[in-house]
């Protein structure tokens, strides 16, 4: 479950990457930090009126149950999330530079488990297929992972954290995600490839 990611690109750079109109909620200014936490503001991609717009969420659905907010989309036949995948406006786009996760297991060593940093080397922008909705404290987001069968450790990321990845889109399948209907858009929650990605 990946609970941090890098953003080092800014707004404008955004903008261009994904045709989206910068000027949509232009008070909103750069993020204080090159990373993304649960909790903290990080960009999204979204459509507004027939267009792709860039806008500004915090990354978090509040948890029913209490605790931690909720940042990863798993059981998407959950109530929980159906209503926001269902609807192709509550859709969005999450860009990230490169995310975290954690080994499973401690590190024999040092008894910590360690970060690992993913990436997608023929990009310098990342997109993970996100959820958005209002909240009484402004628009919140979170974004899909995607489980894996016996096969997990020949994954990338499988071998590191076999529970889930998180769902990256290539770039010809964001108007998909972002418009398709929900059977359409969620052919798309799989793992991306292992040879396209890279890890430190």
């Amino acid at each position: 479950m990946c609970n941090l990611y890098r953003m080092t690109v800014q707004r404008w750079e955004l903008a261009a990457y994904y045709e989206a109109n910068d000027a949509f909620r232009c008070e909103l200014g750069e993020l204080e930090k090159d990373y993304v936490a649960p909790g903290r503001p990080g960009w999204v991609m979204r459509q507004h009126e027939g267009q792709r717009v860039v806008d500004q969420m915090t990354w978090g659905w509040p948890n029913p149950r209490g605790g931690k907010a909720v940042v990863n989309v798993r059981n998407y036949d959950s109530p929980f999330w159906r209503s926001a995948l269902a609807n192709p406006a509550r859709r969005c786009l999450v860009p990230f530079t490169q995310f975290q996760e954690w080994t499973v297991e401690p590190d024999p060593e040092t008894g910590k488990k360690r970060p690992h940093w993913f990436s997608i080397p023929s990009r310098a922008i990342g997109t993970f297929a996100g959820i958005w909705r209002p909240s009484e404290a402004g628009p919140i987001f979170a974004f899909l992972t995607c489980g894996y069968d016996g096969e997990a450790q020949k994954h990338v990321v499988g071998a590191i954290h076999p529970k889930a990845i998180p769902v990256m889109l290539h770039d010809e399948d964001v108007d998909r995600w972002l418009t398709a209907p929900i059977d359409d858009a969620l052919s798309l929650a799989c793992a991306f490839p292992s040879q396209l990605m890279a890890v430190d």
